[in-house]
Formats: C-alpha cells, sequence, structure tokens
C-alpha cells in the first residue's frame, strides 16, 4: 500500500491494476459531513449533473460510479473507470460541512483506493491543513493519457453549494435546454446541474419531510424519461371543492393526492412549495402548501372555505390566469397546473374561452377527473345503473382536443379513485402531453 502526501500525484496502474476501484472517504468529527464526488470535463467543470454523485443521486449512467454507503462521516464508492464516458476527464472527491463548524475541527481524515486485492493508495489529512474553511477537495482521479491520481487535500471556503457553484453549477442554472439538444455524445436530452438551492432543500426535506422527498423520488424517475430531470417550473394545484368532493376529502384521499403534486413542484422549483386554488361556485386562491405546512393543510384549509354547491371552471381558469400573468415576462418560467374535478360545470362557454385565450400564455392545464368515465363504462357493457352512476366527462375530453387555440395547451385523463393509482403510473400520466406543450411553446416563443 503506497500513502500520498499533499500534492503529489501517481499512475494508477503502477498500484491497482483493475479497472473496477472501490474508494472510501472517512472524516472524523462530531459533525455532519457530506461526502460527494463530482465528475468533471476537460475545462473543470460539472460535465452534466447525472456525474454529481452524492447522497441524493448515488448512481451515475451506464454503472461508472456509484456511492455505495453513506453516513456518520464515512462514504464507500465504487468507480469503474472502464465505463467512465469520454468526456468526463476527472473525479474529484470533496467533503463539505453541514450546518455550523470548520474543517479545522476534524480530527482528521483520509481516502482510500483499492480493488478486490486490496486497499493500494491511501491519502490521510490532517485538521492543521485547514483554517477557516468548511470544505475540502480531497483527491482526484484524472486522465491524462492515463488515469492518474492526485492527492489534493486543499481547503474550500463554503459547503456542497461554494463547491457546486465552483464546479459550473451556478452558471448551469439559468440554462433551460431544449428537449432536442446534447450535452455529449452519446447522451439524451441535456440536464441542468442541481442548483445549491435544490440541494439545501433536498436535505430539508429529508429531515422535514421524508414522505414528500420519497414520492419526489419517484416523480424524477418519469421526468427522467421525457428529458425534463432538471426542468424548471411553477406548479400549482386547483381544487374542486363542490359537495359531491366531500367523501374524497373526508378520507384524506385529496390530501394524499396534494401531497403527491407538492413532490413534483419540488422537482420543478426549489422553493418547495406549490400554489393552490379552489372553485365551486366561487374561485379562491388558498395560499401555498409548502414541506412547511403541508401535513393536514387541505383539511384547514377546507374549514376556511367549505364545499360548495356548483362547479364552475371558468372563475378558477381565470383566476389562475391572472394571478400569474404579471410574471410571465418576468421570470419566463411555465406554469403547471393541475386541475382535479369530479363533474362538469356549469360555464361551458367561458370556460373554452379562457382556455383558448391561455392557449397563447406560458401555462399548461393538466385537467383531472375523478370518477368512472361513462365512456368506459359503455365500453365494458355495464347496466343502466353503472351508467348512472358514472360520470361524463365529455366536456373535459373536448377541452383537451378543441380547436381555436394558439397551440394545444391541455391535456386530459380520469381516475376512477386518485389513492388506487399507483405513484409512478401518476407521475408518467402527467407527462403524457407536457413535454410535447413545452417544445410547441418554445418553439412559437411562449417561453
Amino acid at each position: 500500500m503506497k500513502s500520498l502526501i499533499q500534492g503529489q500525484k501517481v499512475k494508477i496502474s503502477d498500484y491497482i491494476t483493475e479497472q473496477e476501484i472501490e474508494i472510501v472517504v472517512g472524516i472524523n468529527s462530531s459533525m455532519a459531513i457530506d461526502i460527494s464526488c463530482f465528475g468533471l470535463d476537460e475545462k473543470k467543470q460539472l460535465a452534466d449533473d447525472r456525474y454529481m454523485i452524492f447522497y441524493n443521486q448515488m448512481n451515475a449512467p451506464e454503472g461508472s460510479m456509484q456511492l455505495l454507503e453513506t453516513g456518520n462521516g464515512k462514504a464507500r464508492f465504487k468507480v469503474n473507470l472502464n465505463k467512465v464516458p469520454s468526456f468526463i476527464k476527472s473525479l474529484v472527491f470533496t467533503a463539505a460541512i453541514d450546518g455550523e463548524g470548520l474543517m479545522s475541527q476534524i480530527s482528521g481524515g483520509f481516502i482510500s483506493f483499492g480493488d478486490e486485492k486490496g486497499e493500494g493508495l491511501r491519502y490521510d489529512f490532517a485538521p492543521s491543513n485547514f483554517k477557516m474553511e468548511r470544505a475540502v477537495i480531497i483527491s482526484e482521479l484524472y486522465f491524462k493519457d492515463l488515469w492518474r491520481l492526485g492527492a489534493v487535500g486543499s481547503g474550500f471556503d463554503g459547503g456542497l453549494s461554494a463547491l457546486l457553484k465552483h464546479f459550473g453549477g451556478e452558471e448551469a442554472k439559468s440554462q433551460e435546454p431544449s428537449l432536442n439538444q446534447t450535452q455529449a455524445p452519446g447522451l439524451p436530452a441535456a440536464e441542468v446541474a442541481p442548483t445549491p438551492k435544490k440541494i439545501n432543500l433536498e436535505k430539508k426535506m429529508e429531515q422535514k419531510a421524508p414522505t414528500i422527498l420519497s414520492l419526489a423520488k419517484k416523480a424524477t424517475i418519469s421526468l427522467k424519461k421525457v428529458g425534463l430531470e432538471s426542468h424548471c417550473a411553477k406548479v400549482a394545484l386547483c381544487l374542486d371543492i363542490s359537495g359531491s368532493m366531500s367523501p374524497l376529502y373526508s378520507s384524506g384521499k385529496m390530501q394524499a393526492f396534494a401531497e403527491k403534486i407538492l413532490a413534483l413542484g419540488c422537482r420543478f422549483d426549489d422553493d418547495g412549495a406549490i400554489d393552490l386554488f379552489l372553485f365551486g361556485k366561487q374561485a379562491h386562491k388558498a395560499g401555498d402548501m409548502s414541506i412547511d405546512n403541508f401535513s393536514g393543510f387541505v383539511g384547514r384549509t377546507l374549514k376556511k372555505f367549505p364545499l360548495e354547491g356548483s362547479t364552475y371552471y371558468g372563475k378558477a381558469i381565470k383566476m389562475i390566469r391572472d394571478f400569474y400573468s404579471p410574471g410571465f415576462k418576468k421570470n419566463n418560467l411555465p406554469v403547471y397546473v393541475m386541475f382535479v374535478t369530479d363533474g362538469a360545470t356549469f360555464d361551458q362557454d367561458y370556460t373554452k374561452k379562457q382556455l383558448i385565450e391561455a392557449s397563447s400564455e406560458p401555462i399548461f392545464w393538466q385537467f383531472m377527473a375523478i370518477g368512472k368515465s361513462k365512456k368506459d363504462v359503455i365500453a365494458k357493457g355495464g347496466g343502466f345503473f353503472a351508467k348512472l352512476a358514472a360520470g361524463d366527462f365529455r366536456f373535459l375530453e373536448e377541452l383537451d382536443t378543441m380547436s381555436g387555440r394558439y397551440i394545444d395547451n391541455a391535456n386530459f385523463f380520469s381516475v376512477e379513485d386518485p389513492s388506487q393509482i399507483a405513484d409512478d403510473q401518476l407521475y408518467d400520466l402527467l407527462m403524457g402531453e407536457y413535454p410535447n406543450w413545452l417544445k410547441e411553446a418554445r418553439q412559437k416563443s411562449i417561453l
């Protein structure tokens, strides 16, 4: 085993013969430590956010980099050098204090490199290496004709967010690539490095809202399928509060559904909140549902806005349009509206008018009806009483397909029971037409 000193550089092959390497990082400290690996390009910038390996993203594509375990100041990685893409020129291993504290307050740390034959290289560092820094760039695996290793041990001001900024994460924050743009050869749609705010939101969810974080991870899988893993948008939830919705609220099903939309909002935005609107006879802005207040939020909201006796879609659509219109040019972010109802509206003509006018605005309307669809019941040969009990969602289907709009800005699907649809299936449905709308909205300069 070769022990390295700060600044020393060696050829990996002189000490480790296998291409699959295990890397262990240990920091002896009572402070919470984030240990990460950044896959950088030739400019020492994060090549693609999928190659930032940390506690909430433990695997890179093609299995080139994996975080096998982490916690209590220790992390264990596995890197397959044969699988690392050619545009990744270096793998930088870092540690950052989460919260208060300085790297000079640790008792010591190390990083080791080995294969199935055992440890081949090791670098130990002491608190005397640091002063007021809160992070450290420990070591770098880099390719220069062949794979080499450098013992860096350099202190770094700031924490994980500062490291991300140093490796280009902040510059990527303002970039919103088109769906057909590629970051590097052989990769699907380009993605943006997670911003410092989003990383902090991840940690906050882990601490305060683990159920939302679990849902958000499921949403990410669906977003990856359509190339929107790092897409930014505002998310709004618009709920029907007509009297017929009472069982869905009293059973807690609408609270559970709202939490699923909040999880999507946390993936699309970094403020950890969604805007909630209600509609019955009137339309209401009901505040923000966030990871700070989500528990029991729907029930508390209904005490302020009791169920009403009618259903008017158009009033809600108008309120939402008016609410977001001042920021259209200011932030240039699309708005994803989840619109939930269990029945027909009393203002069909006004609803059509609002949706047509909204078709030149950066708002996507995802309509979801709750209940058995009459069309499905008929298709399955249901009897008279089954047909009578079924919902007639023909108008919502019409909103999905109607002509006269600048672009198609709406989609529709129905579920018999929102608690019975699997989370992954729901998120797939939510992304059914949204990516195509984004593409057309960009082509026609709506975004």
